[in-house]
């Protein structure tokens, strides 16, 4: 859940990029902790926890057209999670606290069923966290749509965001920064809409 800092008058939101392993997660936060616009000094470095053959990344920052909700400024922090499945003790512990999800799923057809149980895990690591899909922000991105042998956009709506309630999606080349702050901009909207809806049902 976000975070309020009375001292610093921030609200920390937490964002976590999900999905299969080498889908594109680490290529967005780099891109994003390389070209995103912040004042000077509110940008935090990018953090990069290693295991044996994956890694977590994590920075945060604070927009310079971060939007005030009750004289509170916004700051983002933004997580990857391993893609594999071994390290899914380390995934739980990312989404403790979560906001949002952008998940991000590899567009090759090879990948598709990569994409589905990543997604199915997804789910279960929230129920085990007492949260679900439906409680939380999610945007999906369709990422690679650079590459030869990719699925149609059509069939990949049709695979992950076949809820009861579609999401936003994007399709996105993350390594060449396609889609990358449309997908950030879109969760970002989505949090602050839901928090600023949720602090004037407590003041009514």
């Amino acid at each position: 859940m976000a975070i309020i800092n009375q001292a610093t008058k921030e609200l920390q939101v937490k964002i976590v990029y999900y999905g299969p392993a080498v889908g594109g997660k680490t290529t967005n936060l780099m891109q994003i902790h390389e070209h995103v616009q912040t004042a000077q000094g509110s940008k935090g470095k990018l953090v990069s926890l290693a295991t044996n053959s994956d890694r977590t990344l994590f920075f945060d920052f604070l927009p310079i057209e971060a939007m005030a909700i009750k004289g509170f400024k916004t700051k983002f922090q933004l997580y990857t999670v391993p893609g594999q499945v071994i390290y899914n003790t380390t995934r739980q512990l990312v989404l403790r606290g979560v906001d949002g999800v952008v998940f991000v799923a590899d567009s090759q057809y090879d990948k598709m069923e990569e994409n589905v149980k990543s997604l199915g895990n997804l789910k279960d690591n929230l129920k085990t966290l007492n949260q679900n899909l439906d409680g939380i922000s999610l945007v999906l991105q369709y990422n690679k749509r650079d590459l030869p042998n990719v699925a149609p956009v059509e069939y990949m709506e049709f695979l992950l965001n076949n809820g009861e309630q579609q999401v936003p999606y994007f399709a996105a080349c993350a390594n060449r920064c396609e889609g990358v702050f449309e997908t950030l901009n879109m969760i970002t909207r989505l949090l602050l809409h839901k928090f600023i809806a949720e602090s004037n049902r407590r003041a009514a």
